[in-house]
């Protein structure tokens, strides 16, 4: 999903590099916004996402500059040779700050580009989080080439030269950083109806996934080095629409099992508090073979919630029940909130059968808590 993870102060950013139009930005409590109104209601000009297209890779891992908003967005589950475990988030958006370039002058552009860069240590019950803004040009933010190179202000996701399935990514702040080289194990996924995923009546996305990447490389955390290996999982988006105006937020979930199926799940909620017959997600089995999820195929139910310092209570741990399966998705640490602009919950998470047992491990987001 991660539809509302955009900009606080694209006002002020607009101004700066000479947009036309500037959306007014609305904080709620505890710093949270309100997608719509930070992206605003003015659609005209932008493409849409109303029909089925044909993808093709490399050329979609690429910006699709003339839809209003797009994202990259990675996840890790990582160890290193002693089992400690890490968990690890890389997110890219992209946001068009009007629907047409504003000059040929690559410094006045209508594209902004924000990131998110986390990480987590569960052994040290830590989680920290950092952002970067800069505007779409070659040498800040963008994507470049005829393969796959994706960079904001130095962090870097990139296709290897001499095997492009292969990406590189390199992200560092602060005496953190993630220097790995990712596989894809399975290949790419088209979620919702053959990539055109609905959200309401009047918003779609494209959506494509790739469920299980193999990761190696190393992790340091604080200046401490680890040479780790794992999973991952990619998502990729871009739409111009927003959600519903009944919808605050979601909860959604990417999870690897260990008997290799992969699932992803979310719902949406909404200000009446009933289920959304948006709702929905896939399973992807260990060959690869896939199934879309409907509203009706599963359900999500809230176990045990943590309130951080301003009340706000996030729910992190779940039970999802799928047919006669259901699992205990929970937290690997309470407190993975993204104390970034725009304030979210994201997270490793552990996965438990019906007995108890740990059979998998995923990453959880949770938005619109207030």
């Amino acid at each position: 999903m991660n539809l509302g993870r955009w900009l606080v102060g694209i006002s002020a950013l607009c101004w700066l590099w000479g947009c036309e139009r500037a959306p007014v930005t609305t904080l709620l409590p505890y710093g949270q916004l309100r997608l719509g109104t930070v992206l605003g209601t003015d659609l005209a000009g932008y493409a849409m996402a109303d029909r089925v297209i044909d993808f093709q890779f490399p050329r979609d891992h690429r910006t699709h500059d003339s839809f209003r908003s797009e994202w990259w967005y990675l996840t890790f589950m990582l160890r290193d040779s002693t089992g400690a475990e890490f968990g690890a988030q890389f997110t890219v958006f992209r946001q068009a700050l009007q629907p047409q370039p504003i000059s040929a002058n690559p410094w006045q552009t209508n594209q902004a580009y924000l990131g998110h860069f986390a990480v987590t240590d569960v052994a040290a019950s830590a989680h920290r989080a950092y952002e970067r803004i800069a505007r779409g040009h070659p040498q800040l933010a963008g994507t470049q080439g005829e393969g796959f190179v994706l960079t904001l202000d130095g962090w870097r996701l990139e296709a290897v030269a001499a095997d492009p399935t292969i990406w590189h990514l390199r992200a560092s702040a602060d005496g953190d950083m993630l220097d790995v080289d990712l596989s894809p194990e399975k290949s790419i996924v088209l979620q919702g109806d053959r990539g055109l995923s609905a959200k309401s009546p009047d918003s779609a996305s494209y959506y494509y996934s790739i469920p299980r990447l193999t990761v190696s490389g190393q992790l340091v955390l604080q200046g401490e080095s680890h040479q780790v290996a794992g999973t991952a999982w990619f998502d990729r988006e871009w739409s111009t629409s927003v959600l519903g105006t009944q919808q605050i937020g979601w909860d959604w979930f990417a999870l690897q099992l260990e008997d290799g199926r992969d699932l992803m799940v979310f719902q949406l909620r909404n200000k009446h508090g009933g289920r959304d017959a948006y709702d929905q997600g896939l399973w992807v089995a260990a060959d690869g073979r896939s199934r879309l999820l409907q509203a009706a195929d599963f359900t999500l139910k809230p176990l045990v919630y943590w309130s951080d310092e301003e009340n706000v209570r996030w729910p992190v741990q779940w039970q999802l029940s799928i047919g006669d399966e259901y699992w205990r998705i929970q937290a690997a640490i309470p407190d993975q909130r993204m104390a970034t602009s725009l304030v979210y919950w994201e997270g490793l998470t552990d996965i438990f059968n019906a007995s108890a047992e740990r059979v998998g491990r995923g990453y959880m987001e949770l938005t619109g808590y207030k």
